[in-house]
């Protein structure tokens, strides 16, 4: 069973940046989310129709110069808790502060944010690391000849996006970085399908477990579904509005070739929400299906416990009776059978007829 995770570094302390921004000015580029030190890198790659270059930089001064070019460059930000780095691009780029404070804060809702000059949107990226679902922030910046991408931690699910970056000769589709941040958004959303797909199999083995073994492990990995659900959920359903929104912007940095590509991206949104949901319900299904095996348990539980109650019930009447202290001596009538030679063995022979006659009976009601 999978469990949701917010991915850590090396550094397991969590950082409250709430609490170190109050007091400072809206704009204050302040990291809020899980304590990390590892240093932050940076993947470039620079293109035009039959060209390509790829680089690694740790510092921001060895990525600008590609920027400065008349080529499409794709800067990947790995490590958004250095808010020196986050700033000295915005710097570069002319972005608003206001930006630069959601990039650095990793609790964001989805967000696009249309300022004409470029434009900004902030979503989740979910993908499995082993048995644990992984909830990051990611932000896409881009303007006229770039892209910007900041990540939390390294791993993505955008290694199909550079893939076909390098393959695809000439890049016409790729010439225009709004198709690029285009590929890249709906490969994060691509995703969330293998991760429905993947929740979608454990919900239907965990249905046949709970209809045929109802236990508190099941119980404990329904609410794990459950929860990895309503991270899905609250990826998903901000990013609706967004994507509707995006695609219906009036901006020169969206061009007409790209809009029905958004648009897709919309209905691809919309069918996630939908699955969520079906899952959601399915789900929720279970909870009651559990306590219903565990209520049918109970109550074949307690059918047998009765049937046997009932069967020794006119027994302990028979035994109780014969149990009695009687003097066959005084009169005839003190319970005769004492005085009789196979009276011991007539005992039991009523016993016998009585469970029998007993077990007839239940089995014609069907209660056997």
């Amino acid at each position: 069973m999978t469990e949701v995770l917010v991915p850590e570094s090396e550094s397991p302390k969590a950082h409250s940046g709430g609490l170190a921004k109050v007091g400072l000015k809206p704009g204050a580029v302040v990291y809020v989310g899980v304590g990390r030190d590892a240093p932050v890198s940076m993947s470039v790659i620079d293109y035009s129709e039959n060209e390509l270059e790829e680089a690694e930089a740790t510092e921001v001064g060895e990525a600008i110069p590609f920027l400065d070019g008349p080529t499409i460059t794709w800067i990947d930000v790995i490590g958004v808790h250095d808010s020196q780095v986050v700033e000295q691009l915005g710097t570069h780029l002319n972005i608003h502060p206001l930006v630069l404070e959601d990039i650095v804060n990793t609790h964001q809702r989805p967000k696009v944010e249309d300022l004409q000059n470029y434009v900004f949107v902030a979503l989740k990226m979910l993908y499995h690391d082993g048995a644990t679902l992984v909830s990051e922030q990611i932000s896409v910046l881009w303007g006229p000849s770039w892209v910007v991408t900041f990540q939390e931690v390294p791993g993505d699910v955008l290694e199909l996006v550079r893939k076909r970056l390098k393959k695809t000769v000439p890049r016409i589709r790729f010439m225009h970085s709004d198709y690029l941040a285009y590929a890249i958004i709906d490969a994060i959303v691509d995703h969330y399908f293998i991760v429905l797909e993947r929740i979608g199999n454990e919900i239907e083995e965990l249905d046949d477990r709970v209809s045929d073994d109802p236990t508190h492990e099941c119980l404990v990995e329904i609410r794990n579904m459950k929860r990895q659900l309503l991270t899905l959920r609250k990826a998903i359903w901000p990013l609706r509005e967004a994507v509707s929104s995006l695609s219906r912007a009036d901006n020169k940095l969206i061009h007409e070739e790209t809009e029905p590509y958004l648009r897709d991206l919309y209905e691809h949104v919309i069918q996630v929400i939908d699955t969520v949901e079906t899952y959601r319900d399915t789900v929720s299904g279970l909870v009651d299906l559990y306590h219903t095996s565990v209520s049918n348990r109970m109550n074949e539980i307690m059918k047998v416990l009765t049937i046997f109650s009932t069967i020794f019930i006119p027994l302990g009447f028979v035994a109780g009776v014969y149990g009695m202290n009687f003097d066959t001596g005084a009169s005839p009538y003190n319970l005769p059978e004492l005085g009789l030679r196979f009276g011991y063995i007539g005992f039991w022979v009523l016993v016998g007829c009585v469970v029998l006659g007993l077990l007839y009976f239940f089995r014609r009601k069907q209660w056997l």
